[in-house]
């Protein structure tokens, strides 16, 4: 797997999808957002804050809103990609250019913004227990690959974190996505992570 370190190479790698990936680049090139790459894909922050990323999947191209369970959403367009794990995360899917309406995405935008500003978003609950948080790397890979999701929605709730926790715990990009490799076959085999995987 190639690691992409620019917007450019994003969309090379996904050129099926380029013409869709640069118009919704251009609308939020025109708002204050600052770009770069997360997790191998576009990421839009405000002040160090994601706000907005870019996606491009086997039968859609998307824009994942951060804290997109916040929004308004007047048209309803907006997608909970893993029912009842994501809490805040949002998408808002196109499969061909035409379905890409400029002044809805940007009013999205704005109002994404807008919220990010006044400091508005989800907290993870405060139960005794600890909520399942998962990275964006493994979630987006769960969404790519729907015999994967099966797989890992089949473990237990502590399998799922072990394997969430994993990921999301290391600090670089590069180690969380070396650590997604790893666990893929794993998850497929339907089996707990092992401890020595912990250590590396």
């Amino acid at each position: 797997m190639k690691k992409v370190n620019k917007v450019e190479e994003y969309i090379e790698k996904h050129a099926e999808w380029a013409t869709e990936l640069n118009l919704l680049r251009q609308l939020i090139s025109e708002t204050e957002l600052e770009e770069t790459i997360k997790w191998g894909a576009p990421t839009y922050t405000l002040k160090g804050k994601n706000v907005v990323g870019l996606g491009a999947f086997k039968s859609y191209v998307g824009i994942w809103f951060f804290q997109g369970a916040l929004l308004s959403d007047p048209k309803g367009l907006l997608i909970n990609a893993q029912e009842g794990t994501t809490k805040a995360l949002r998408q808002m899917r196109f499969q061909k250019l035409e379905e890409i309406d400029a002044d809805t995405v940007t009013a999205y935008l704005h109002e994404a913004i807008l919220n990010q500003k006044q400091g508005k978003r989800i907290k993870p609950a405060k139960a005794g227990t600890k909520p399942l948080i998962i990275p964006d790397e493994l979630q987006n890979a769960l969404n790519e690959n729907a015999d994967l999701k099966a797989a890992f929605e089949s473990l237990s709730l502590s399998h799922k974190r072990e394997y969430a926790d994993y990921v999301g715990e290391a600090k670089r990009e590069e180690t969380r996505l070396r650590r997604l490799e790893k666990i893929i076959p794993m998850i497929m085999e339907r089996i707990s992570m092992n401890d020595k995987y912990r250590k590396k």
